[in-house]
């Protein structure tokens, strides 16, 4: 039988560190454990919520139902060559943990995702990405169980429909599924790194060779210097996803602002630097009681403490007034925001 607890504080499973209750709250430690709670009637009579590390959340208040925590451990080698390996990972498995884990066997593709908080099972929902590389890139598939009519499913990569901090399960599967294991292919030998990311390629070399330890140090080291660890500030990393315009709207802006930085991420389109765009409207720095943001990387909206949801979710809204009307340019939030 499932163990389920009643008025949990979610504080410690959201890395905002918002202090808001879930009436009802089961964790879920193996796959007979979510069999069961698919059995049961909890999902068709109740509102509910999936929360894994809660590292992509804010929540405005308390939540009225049940909040369901993938706990699944696990890492197992599935498939393996002289080249490549194949390694399917449970859903509960923290991030970091596991890119640590594979650089130490030698795997290589995910070193440039290293610090990145989180659970294994969330990263394909966002598409989670930094320094050039995506999660898509070393993924083979997606597994576990739609909540509708209870099936257990395996998308591949290409029925995942990734693309910028988004796939299928934030779209046509969003809140339908459970994910329970992820499916990964990586090098084992000629490893192709990426240093493209400005400055990692000059961070990677003062750390000596260039080889999988180095860059996981690298990036390491390149985020502490821009992001605040959130065990030590509230923060969900950023907020705000990078706009992407069209060559027009591009070239006005560079002509009238030509210190903007300007990325050509498609034929036609162009991808803006929505930090650059949040700190020319004075926002970098910008603390109101316990919520702010931060003064090192204008993308990273910041509980100093006690700062509530409601709080968070006003500042984001301004920050988003103020850039539309200095650059008529619409700020998406990447935070999922839960009332």
């Amino acid at each position: 039988m499932l163990k389920i607890e009643e008025l949990v504080s979610l504080k410690p499973y959201n890395t905002f560190g918002i202090d808001v209750k879930a009436d009802y709250f089961i964790t879920l430690r193996d796959e007979e454990d979510v069999r069961r709670l698919l059995r049961e009637s909890y999902l068709r009579s109740n509102r509910f919520f999936i929360l894994g590390g809660g590292s992509n959340i804010l929540f405005v208040g308390d939540y009225r139902g049940i909040v369901i925590h993938p706990d699944m451990r696990g890492i197992e080698v599935i498939a393996e060559d002289e080249n490549h390996i194949e390694v399917k990972v449970a859903a509960g498995e923290d991030w970091d943990s596991f890119v640590a884990y594979a650089v130490q066997q030698g795997w290589g593709g995910i070193e440039n995702l290293s610090g990145i908080p989180g659970q294994v099972g969330s990263a394909p929902i966002q598409n989670i990405g930094a320094y050039g590389v995506e999660v898509k890139d070393t993924l083979l598939a997606v597994e576990g169980y739609m909540l509708d009519n209870q099936e257990f499913f395996r998308l591949n990569n290409f029925d995942c429909e990734f693309g910028y901090r988004t796939s299928i399960f934030k779209t046509k599967l969003s809140g339908r599924f459970l994910i329970t294991a992820v499916v990964f292919r990586f090098t084992r030998r000629n490893h192709t790194y990426n240093l493209s990311y400005q400055g990692l390629s000059r961070a990677v070399q003062n750390e000596g060779d260039v080889n999988l330890q180095n860059i996981r140090k690298a990036v390491l080291l390149t985020r502490e210097t821009k992001l605040p660890d959130p065990r030590k500030i509230g923060n969900a990393g950023s907020f705000f996803k990078n706009p992407v315009v069209g060559q027009g709207k591009a070239y006005l802006l560079k002509a009238e602002y030509p210190e903007m930085p300007l990325f050509e991420s498609e034929k036609g389109k162009y991808k803006l630097s929505a930090a650059w765009l949040i700190e020319q409207c004075g926002w970098k720095g910008y603390r109101k009681n316990d919520v702010g943001v931060y003064e090192k990387q204008a993308l990273v909206l910041v509980n100093y403490g006690s700062a509530s949801g409601e709080e968070v979710l006003e500042l984001a809204s301004n920050i988003q007034q103020s850039v539309h009307q200095k650059f008529d340019i619409e700020l998406e939030m990447e935070v999922n925001i839960v009332a």
